[in-house]
């Protein structure tokens, strides 16, 4: 099973830190694996960085862009999608700090709702702590000066 969370960077931080994404990946692993006094350090840090996620935006858009699409399912503030018989499975809860996806099987399903959330917002981070990845859904065009 893969476990994302999704946060919201601020677009300050978005755009320095484009193309160092593993120093993100770096602190939240550090905040996961911490406790005590370094786990309230890094959560600061956390906060510092991220915006908080317009919860009823959210819910409004994956209704409206995903609510026609079988397989699709909301159940109480979250939603699930299934695809060909099983064979992709991703289930989606929004919460104001971040948005965690855990899907199964091939990658259609997550990749549904990842396509909503691009479109949305452009500072979506997504980090698989478990598999150690880390990625933008909408990747950031390095700005061209002339």
């Amino acid at each position: 099973m893969r476990k994302y969370q999704l946060y919201l960077v601020e677009d300050e931080f978005a755009a320095h830190y484009f193309g160092r994404e593993r120093i993100f990946f770096q602190l939240f692993h550090e905040h996961h694996t911490a406790d005590g006094e370094l786990k309230f350090i890094t959560q600061k840090q956390i906060s510092y960085i991220t915006k908080r996620v317009e919860v009823l935006k959210i819910h409004n858009l994956l209704q409206k862009q995903l609510g026609k699409m079988k397989g699709f399912r909301a159940d109480h503030g979250a939603y699930t999608i299934t695809l060909s018989g099983k064979l992709s499975t991703a289930r989606l809860e929004v919460f104001q700090e971040l948005i965690t996806v855990e899907a199964e099987g091939s990658y259609e399903a997550e990749t549904a709702f990842f396509e909503v959330l691009r479109k949305c917002e452009s500072s979506f981070l997504a980090i698989d702590l478990e598999h150690e990845r880390v990625g933008w859904l909408k990747p950031i065009k390095e700005r061209k000066y002339v």
